[in-house]
């Protein structure tokens, strides 16, 4: 089921409500009851599926070349595009932000790697 926003010039405020169809009349305002609702065109976003990203980026020649390299610049971007612009925890944002200048953070890697595999160990010990 679609939605679809509204603006209401009584609380001058957008309202969204969910429509089975484009052409059944508007709700009232949820918040002061008018009827006096005027549709307005929403904003929509298309995301790409994994695939279609991935195919984008074997298409990319010098990004794959990169990878090939072992670049962490390369392994960056891979890791942008894929995430479809998501915003990542801030201690994997400093990590790829030092592969963006090409640099590797070992440190900050094997320092993940420890918490990981520590925790595993000790969970499956007393387990």
């Amino acid at each position: 089921m679609p939605i679809y926003e509204y603006w209401c010039d009584s609380c001058r405020r957008i309202v969204s409500s969910y429509r089975h169809r484009f052409s059944v009349p508007p709700p009232p305002c949820p918040r002061c009851g008018s009827s006096e609702l005027k549709r307005i065109f929403s904003t929509f976003s298309v995301q790409k599926t994994y695939s279609a990203v991935y195919e984008d980026i074997l298409s990319d020649r010098e990004l794959t070349q990169g990878m090939m390299r072992n670049d962490p610049r390369a392994l960056a971007e891979w890791n942008k595009r894929m995430s479809g612009g998501e915003r990542a925890a801030p201690e994997y944002e400093e990590m790829t932000e030092r592969m963006e200048v090409g640099e590797w953070p070992v440190a900050q890697i094997e320092e993940k790697k420890q918490e990981f595999f520590g925790q595993r160990e000790s969970s499956s010990e007393s387990g």
